[in-house]
């Protein structure tokens, strides 16, 4: 992408209305994960930024830097939009007169593929094809009807996504900067057969009290995301690191801070070559491709990967140390019935009374109702999954039976 090298009235307009404003942000999640994000974002960001928990995540104040930084750096949002306008409209005539008085140049290039997400709520702006269309075509008209001198030439290879909220006839549109959704970490080349998603393996690791610093057993790994995730906070890894976002596309986009902000986070990275992230599976093909993957993104000096049956050892013959185990057993649709998930879930559950006396636990399952069978104290947590609810077990296995 070739890009101005001198200001002009376009890239002055963008730096005052976009780098050098505060904006509203808002980061997606998982309903269930808001708080856990927010805290994320409490670490995150100067301690005196406007922040708000609502359903389905939180609203912040910032500067396109604190969006660079969020992007980077969440583990449990899903994505981040910014806040490109608000205005009322009660009918279509209204919507089209409002939506062609936005400065699209500012948060578009010319020529970039884009796509329309509407939700609407209590208005009686209802058809959300009809809405849609009349953002895209508002996107057309801004740049066939005016000039802007300066302007970059641009090589799109993202598709930009905006999202149009219709809530009690307000009308409020957003920009996504992330992209692909946050929990993709650009290390894993395919999901396993019982996945879990990146966004909720961290927040259990979260919600479990992991550290970073203490033996973490993962023995049913399918393709690794407990044992990743966990490598990532121990390591003091952006879950970000890997991967590129839709904002390095848009207009406003400062490459040299980026690269000054990627360069920072490089220098707080904790190396080691003594493997206390242990993760196994009988699945041979998994093993190897997540071998294949710890490898290629520098993290085998922490995560040692085997073959094996959780079932057929014990954690001594790994660390002498207890820490904490994660599982997510495989659900049913793998296994054929309900019974049969249950069956191993109970198997599972003595299996770590037995071997794994006083180390902390994160256990999954797709039934809710397990939960009450855990034959230890545990804390659940209810949190959705693929458009189910899925029981989050945390707690501590006793020393003695």
């Amino acid at each position: 992408m070739t890009r101005a090298t001198t200001e002009t009235p376009l890239t002055k307009r963008i730096k005052r209305h976009v780098i050098g404003r505060k904006r509203q942000f808002f980061a997606a999640t998982a309903p269930g994960l808001e708080k856990i994000c927010r805290e994320e974002l409490n670490v995150l960001l100067p301690s005196w930024t406007p922040m708000t928990i609502v359903e389905g995540g939180v609203k912040f104040k910032g500067r396109l830097h604190d969006c660079y930084l969020a992007d980077l750096n969440l583990r449990t949002a899903n994505r981040l939009l910014m806040r490109i306008e608000s205005f009322h409209a009660a009918n279509f005539r209204e919507l089209e007169k409002k939506l062609i008085a936005v400065p699209w140049e500012l948060y578009v290039l010319r020529g970039s593929p884009t796509h329309i997400r509407v939700t609407s709520r209590h208005s009686r702006l209802y058809h959300k094809d009809a809405v849609a269309g009349r953002v895209q075509e508002s996107i057309a008209f801004r740049f066939a009807q005016n000039e802007f001198p300066g302007e970059v030439t641009p090589e799109p290879t993202v598709t930009q996504q905006i999202f149009v909220r219709l809530s009690d006839n307000r009308v409020t549109l957003s920009i996504d900067s992330s992209g692909d959704l946050l929990h993709k970490r650009g290390i894993k080349p395919r999901a396993a057969k019982a996945p879990i998603r990146e966004t909720l393996a961290a927040a259990a690791l979260i919600l479990s009290g992991y550290t970073g610093t203490e033996p973490l057993v993962d023995p049913m790994c399918g393709s690794g995301t407990f044992a990743i995730e966990a490598a990532l906070i121990a390591q003091k890894i952006p879950p970000g690191r890997f991967r590129d976002f839709a904002f390095m596309e848009w207009p406003s986009f400062q490459p040299k801070r980026w690269q000054h902000m990627k360069q920072a986070t490089e220098k707080k990275i904790v190396r080691t070559n003594t493997p206390f992230i242990f993760a196994s599976d009988r699945d041979e093909r998994a093993v190897r491709e997540l071998k294949d993957s710890v490898t290629q993104y520098g993290l085998s000096g922490i995560v040692a990967v085997s073959t094996r049956d959780f079932f057929d050892f014990s954690p001594t013959e790994l660390t002498n140390s207890p820490g904490l185990v994660t599982l997510n057993p495989p659900f049913g649709r793998r296994l054929g019935s309900r019974r049969e998930s249950e069956a191993l879930f109970l198997s599972v559950c003595e299996r770590l009374k037995k071997e794994y006396k006083g180390w902390k636990f994160v256990l999954i399952s797709l039934n809710p109702r397990l939960a009450e069978m855990v034959p230890f104290r545990s804390i659940t947590h209810l949190l959705p999954h693929g458009g189910l609810k899925v029981a989050l077990m945390t707690g501590r296995i006793p020393d003695k039976n």
